[in-house]
């Protein structure tokens, strides 16, 4: 399967590159890398982590997918099992992790695991992909693998858990439940690192961006058109006011996933990037360079993707923080007509026409 050069992998019909060594610090997510390479600095920290697992049904997990599911392996669905040890192959993991299908009609795929990662996925996801777009999926667990978000995806687990567990402690709950909040907006970003590394496994964008449409539409490719998948990625983030961007806020709060469309809007703009081309092009940083990496730098460039986030975006809340970075004018003017429709709610000027009290003549 390989050329024997260590550079690509021969598939028919086209070359697979290969990325000997790479560090997962290449694909990552800034806010993900960010995390990641200040967690790695933490002395002990793996190890404390890890000492936690003892208090998570991590054994009882590993047996209920034994018991319960079909382990992939070269007699049973060998097609899987082919494209995990691809997939392992072209990001460098030397340990190929267990992977099961699980029965389950939803499409949904996960890598979980303290001690080592397993990677599950459902019988709905298997049924509804293609070879390519399933490939896809693989590198993008591979990729929670290689960068070690297995880890803490189980301590979102276990956070969950102690979450309804101790609901009845005051403020117990409130803290625990902050502490989520802050996990899942990491493993949002997590979820653009992985789909990054599915598509360095992958190597096909088309197929990343079908995977993504059916996850999100179906098994129906002839009703469903890229370019119009992508514009309504362009419509989420452009449409409205900011009546829907605090909507936006809300509905993606409890999610440990981006929107569909955002997802695939943002990994096209990563394949079209230089660092895509870069790493393709066999220039990447090196897990033998990891213990180096700066945990300043990787903060100033998460930084500097925010501030870059908010200067280009196109969604109306970020236009505010624009004008307020800009020194623009009375904010709090806008926010009162963006949410009253441009009335004065005193009825005249300055809310002076409503007597002493001008709230008197506020509209309902």
């Amino acid at each position: 399967m390989t050329d024997g050069t260590g550079g690509t992998e021969r598939l028919p019909g086209r070359e697979r590159r290969r990325f000997p060594g790479i560090s997962s610090r290449a694909y990552e997510h800034p806010t993900d890398r960010s995390a990641l390479v200040s967690l790695r600095k933490l002395s002990g920290f793996d190890t404390a982590v890890k000492a936690l697992s003892g208090l998570l049904p991590e054994r009882s997990m590993r047996l209920l997918y034994l018991s319960d599911s079909v382990r992939v392996s070269d007699q049973q669905f060998a097609h899987l099992n082919a494209m995990l040890r691809d997939a392992c192959y072209i990001l460098d993991l030397e340990k190929v992790p267990p992977m099961y299908v699980t029965q389950d009609p939803k499409p949904n795929a996960m890598c979980v695991g303290m001690d080592e990662p397993v990677i599950v996925v459902t019988t709905g996801l298997v049924e509804l992909l293609d070879e390519e777009e399933m490939r896809a999926v693989v590198g993008h667990e591979v990729g929670h693998a290689l960068s070690g978000h297995a880890v803490y995806r189980t301590v979102l687990l276990f956070l969950s858990n102690l979450a309804v567990n101790i609901a009845w402690i005051p403020l117990g709950s409130v803290a625990v439940r902050a502490l989520m909040v802050a996990l899942r907006e990491w493993f949002r970003k997590s979820e653009l690192s992985a789909d990054r590394a599915g598509l360095l496994v992958g190597q096909d964008l088309q197929a990343s961006m079908r995977g993504l449409m059916k996850l999100a539409g179906g098994n129906h490719l002839h009703e469903m058109n890229v370019d119009a998948f992508l514009a309504q990625a362009e419509e989420y983030e452009a449409g409205g006011d900011v009546r829907d961007s605090v909507l936006k806020i809300m509905n993606v709060m409890p999610r440990s996933h981006p929107f569909t469309t955002v997802r695939a809007a943002e990994l096209k703009k990563w394949a079209a990037s230089r660092d895509y081309q870069r790493i393709m092009d066999g220039h990447y940083p090196r897990r033998s360079e990891d213990k180096d990496a700066s945990i300043r730098d990787s903060f100033r460039e998460s930084a500097d993707h925010y501030s870059e986030s908010v200067r280009t975006s196109k969604d109306p809340l970020m236009g505010i923080f624009r004008d307020i970075a800009g020194g623009v004018g009375d904010v709090g003017s806008k926010l009162r007509d963006t949410f009253t429709g441009g009335r004065n709610p005193g009825g005249g000027q300055g809310g002076s026409g409503g007597g002493a009290n001008g709230s008197s003549n506020t509209e309902n």
